[in-house]
């Protein structure tokens, strides 16, 4: 991921998540369960909402902006989601300098999500969704997914600071395919622990 950080607004520009790869291990009320992005996911899902909203923290109380506003572009290349936008909110711009930005998430609601269990972990192979928002996290939150956490970096000639996140993945990574499983029973659990309305 890499921010530039003007005078008076932020330029983002990268990667929120990557496709055909695993979240972290993550806890809920149902236990752990980790999930999977498949390919045309994003895609489907952009295609169907005009007005998807980028947030601090999931919070709809700090919306940033949105596609129909004009500030953010969403589009799912062959890595991920990839995200471009321009933030002007004064407490975001302050995260920023101060190095307090960390990550990356998304708010979504399940469509087309199958389970199953792989030894005391369940796994979610998320079809489709319906992409509510993605949201830049500061240091209260964690991202789901590895890669998509944010470093500082500054510049001297110019006095912008640029920001850098790991990478996603590896070309020479194989994309992992799992068998298409049903996650209907922990589906309002999941959402409550993303914090999703």
């Amino acid at each position: 991921m890499n921010i530039q950080l003007r005078e008076e607004h932020l330029e983002v520009d990268g990667y929120v998540t990557a496709i055909e790869r695993f979240s972290k291990v993550l806890n809920s009320r149902c236990g752990k369960f980790k999930e999977i992005i498949r390919e045309g996911v994003f895609k489907r899902a952009i295609h169907r909402n005009d007005d998807i909203h980028i947030l601090l923290n999931h919070e709809f109380k700090k919306d940033l902006g949105s596609t129909k506003k004009g500030n953010l572009f969403l589009k799912e290349d062959n890595v991920g989601l990839r995200v471009r936008a321009k933030i002007t909110d004064p407490e975001v711009l302050k995260k920023a300098k101060n190095g307090d930005l960390i990550g990356w998430s998304f708010g979504f609601k399940d469509v087309d999500v199958k389970q199953k269990m792989d030894g005391d972990i369940l796994v979610r192979d998320v079809n489709d969704i319906d992409l509510v928002e993605v949201s830049i996290l500061d240091r209260t939150r964690s991202p789901a997914y590895k890669g998509n956490t944010i470093e500082l970096s500054t510049r001297s000639e110019n006095g912008e600071a640029v920001f850098f996140s790991e990478p996603l993945f590896y070309e020479e990574e194989v994309k992992e395919e799992k068998e298409k499983i049903d996650y209907s029973h922990c589906e309002n659990l999941i959402k409550d622990m993303k914090g999703e309305k």
